[in-house]
C-alpha cells in the first residue's frame, strides 16, 4: 500500500461506510503542539488508519501512529533520539450530552459542525499522551553517573522521649 499525505479533517462515519484503510503520513510541521513538548520532531509521523461498525452499528476508527522526536535527558542534561509509538481507537461523540454512555471501548472524538474530527489534532494529542514523562537515556548510554545523590545525608539526632516529663510528674 502507497503511503499518502492525510487529510487534515475526516468524517468516521462516512469512512466507516466505505470501510476505508489508510496508510498515510502527517509531516512533522504540522505536529506544532508536539514540537513545543519536545526539542524538535525528527520524523513525520507514520499512520494506519481503519474504519469500521462494531455490533452496535457504531463507527469507529482504529489506528497507529509513530514518530521520532529529540529528547532531553533528565539525567545528563544530553539530548537524545526517541522513537515511539501509540495505538488508537475512536468513535464519534454525536451527542456531546451523551458522554457518560459512550462504550469504553472507544475514545469519544469530538465533532464539529459538519460531523468530522480534526484528525492531526487527534493524533497529536495521542503523540503527546504517549511522551515519558521523565525522559531519560538507557543507563548504558547516559553520560551521568548512576549515584544521584549529592552531599552527605544528615542523620537524625535522638531526641528525647516527650512522655519522660510526665514520669517526673507521677513522684
Amino acid at each position: 500500500m502507497q503511503k499518502v499525505k492525510l487529510p487534515l479533517t475526516m468524517d468516521i462515519v462516512r469512512s466507516a461506510q466505505k470501510r476505508l484503510d489508510y496508510d498515510g503520513i502527517i509531516k512533522a510541521d504540522l505536529l506544532k503542539r508536539l514540537a513545543k513538548s519536545v526539542q524538535s520532531v525528527t520524523s513525520d509521523a507514520n499512520v494506519t488508519l481503519s474504519f469500521d461498525f462494531d455490533q452496535r452499528h457504531l463507527a469507529f476508527m482504529r489506528g497507529s501512529a509513530d514518530v521520532e522526536v529529540t529528547l532531553t535527558c533528565q539525567r545528563c542534561q544530553e539530548e537524545f533520539q526517541h522513537k515511539y509509538g501509540v495505538e488508537f481507537c475512536f468513535s464519534p461523540l454525536l451527542k456531546p450530552e451523551a458522554v457518560d454512555e459512550f462504550p469504553e471501548a472507544y475514545e469519544p472524538a469530538e465533532v464539529d459542525e459538519n460531523g468530522e474530527i480534526n484528525l492531526i489534532e487527534v493524533i497529536e494529542d495521542e503523540l503527546m499522551l504517549e511522551l515519558p514523562q521523565v525522559a531519560m537515556h538507557d543507563e548504558a548510554d547516559c553520560k551521568a553517573s548512576g549515584n544521584m545523590t549529592f552531599g552527605e545525608i544528615p542523620v537524625a539526632d535522638e531526641r528525647p522521649n516527650p512522655f519522660a516529663v510526665l514520669k517526673n510528674l507521677s513522684k
